[in-house]
């Protein structure tokens, strides 16, 4: 079964030069590290929601808006589709992303239609 990992971090927090690199190189290692298991299906980084657009259509109309539509204190700034047996596994998995230190990661499975 196929699960989404949503990492949600907040955007306002930086982290020093160095943390930084520590934190890729640590990213870098987790999806290495899950590509050999085969458990990688994708995954990726996102831009800040300040380069996001949001739309939503009204009364068959297109609303287009900058950035998300709510406020929030975490934001998604990535995501990877891992092959996991289970939740439990999917979660064991989760638990390693580098961001799950610093912010929270969402684990959903993937709904799939040829089920």
């Amino acid at each position: 079964m196929q699960y989404m990992l949503l990492i949600y971090h907040n955007e306002k927090t930086r982290l020093g030069v160095e943390d930084e690199a520590q934190l890729m190189q640590e990213y870098m290692a987790f999806t290495q590290d899950i590509v050999k298991s085969g458990k990688f299906k994708a995954g990726d980084r996102l831009e800040t929601t300040a380069n996001a657009t949001t739309v939503q259509v009204r009364n068959g109309k297109a609303i287009v808006t900058d950035g998300p539509f709510a406020e929030t204190k975490e934001q998604l700034g990535g995501y990877y589709i891992v092959e996991a047996r289970d939740l439990d596994e999917a979660l064991s998995i989760a638990a390693r992303v580098p961001g799950a230190k610093h912010g929270s990661i969402e684990v959903r499975p993937v709904f799939q239609m040829n089920r």
